[in-house]
């Protein structure tokens, strides 16, 4: 029986290699690729019509739009609507990469990988300090001097705002991969206990049914997560809070 972790091997598709360099489209690429035409697909097809009374595919599609602008405002104010389109197209790259993962046969789960979600996480981190920078300059270090606190406890109060801020990118990138990998993992385990016991894998299959109900949950809270703690960032970037 494979082992529960080879669902998530890299396996090279198309080898290519430039100046030293693998640069081999993998099965990671492709189904990168493939979220982002399925993205495409949905967005273009339910904005088709637009019409005045939308239909559920427009519904669909209005609603994520609605979903993503109220929480923006609601966590960084009217000041990052500027940047509703990067919040929008990470919310929907996540949320259908998830989903399609968990596609029988079929799927692959990139987000479970920590070098993808680390690269994400990292160019989140690195666009909220530039947009912190930008707006207020070297006023940007009152962020890790929290406001009222002893003078006493400052030295301390200030290293621990530092590393609690540098740690961002990486307790962003942890929580989605680890949340992908244990889900999928755990999926596998169970399957596997439905092929091994056969007639009698009744118990661990009404497992596996829960178990992909709570995983397609998992799938859309961890695009929810990334998206919200991503918007908490900008709203320390542009307020300084």
């Amino acid at each position: 029986m494979a082992s529960p972790l080879a669902q998530f091997e890299i396996k090279t598709l198309i080898p290519l290699q430039v100046a030293g360099y693998d640069i081999s489209f993998t099965n990671s690429a492709l189904f990168m690729a493939i979220t982002v035409a399925a993205i495409m697909f949905f967005m273009t097809v339910g904005m088709r019509k637009g019409a005045l009374v939308p239909g559920r595919w427009q519904l669909c599609v209005e609603m994520c739009y609605e979903f993503i602008a109220n929480m923006l405002h609601d966590t960084a104010g009217r000041d990052a609507r500027k940047y509703f389109p990067f919040i929008f197209t990470l919310f929907m790259f996540i949320l259908f990469a998830n989903l399609i993962g968990m596609t029988p046969y079929f799927g692959f789960t990139f987000t479970s990988h920590i070098a993808v979600t680390f690269a994400m996480a990292s160019f989140v981190f690195i666009g909220v300090t530039i947009i912190g920078f930008a707006k207020h300059g070297f006023k940007f270090f009152k962020l890790f001097v929290p406001a009222g606190a002893p003078l006493a406890l400052m030295p301390l109060l200030v290293v621990i705002e530092l590393v609690s801020y540098l740690s961002r990118p990486i307790s962003l990138s942890v929580r989605l991969f680890a949340n992908m990998v244990a889900g999928h993992t755990m999926l596998k385990v169970f399957g596997g206990f439905v092929v091994a016991l056969g007639a009698l894998g009744v118990v661990p299959f009404a497992f596996i049914v829960a178990l992909t109900g709570l995983e397609l949950l998992v799938a859309c809270l961890q695009a929810y997560v990334f998206a919200i703690l991503t918007c908490m960032y900008l709203n320390d970037a542009l307020h300084l809070h």
